[in-house]
């Protein structure tokens, strides 16, 4: 009977054990259209986060893969960011400001307008850029990031250091990273 009761326990512990590491897993970040992020963000104010990518850039897949795909940064934009997913060689109009963005086709990988207006011109991918509550540009950041390089940044701006706390690279030297 203690033996029952012993693999009983055993298998109740591992069952929950599971559940709690498929749901850590299970984390994914809740991708929006630009449009949707702005207007949500106009209703319920929060920072918006554009991953700019394009189909072919091996970079753009390595961060999709190691970076967005871990269960912590996950938590984190979606908990302080409404995060949009730009192709930068889509072809759907993208209205902004009273402006609609195209993608005016000028050739190969042919980049839309709002990529160009957003990266000022500096066409890498991948790059990230942050916008305040107020839709205006923070930062933009180019280059695949890992999780622990990329946590500290996105913690960094979510609390608006950059406005008139430590430098970065001091937060950087003191951040407590939540990554396993």
């Amino acid at each position: 009977m203690k033996l029952i009761a012993n693999l009983f326990k055993v298998a109740l512990f591992s069952l929950v054990f599971m559940s709690f590491s498929l749901n850590s897993v299970a984390q994914k970040i809740n991708w929006l259209s630009f449009e949707d992020a702005i207007a949500k963000s106009e209703k319920n104010p929060k920072k918006i986060i554009i991953d700019i990518y394009t189909d072919w850039c091996k970079w753009c897949k390595v961060m999709d893969n190691n970076t967005f795909s871990n269960p912590i940064i996950a938590k984190y934009i979606n908990d302080n960011y409404y995060a949009v997913k730009f192709n930068a060689e889509g072809t759907a109009p993208v209205n902004f400001k009273g402006h609609e963005f195209t993608n005016q086709n000028r050739g190969n990988r042919s980049p839309h307008d709002l990529a160009i207006a957003l990266l000022n011109g500096k066409m890498g991918y991948p790059s990230y850029v942050f916008m305040n509550e107020k839709h205006e540009i923070i930062t933009v950041v180019q280059s695949y990031l890992p999780p622990e390089k990329f946590e500290p940044m996105i913690s960094f701006i979510e609390k608006e250091l950059y406005l008139d706390g430590p430098s970065y690279e001091d937060y950087v030297k003191n951040f407590e990273s939540k990554l396993d």
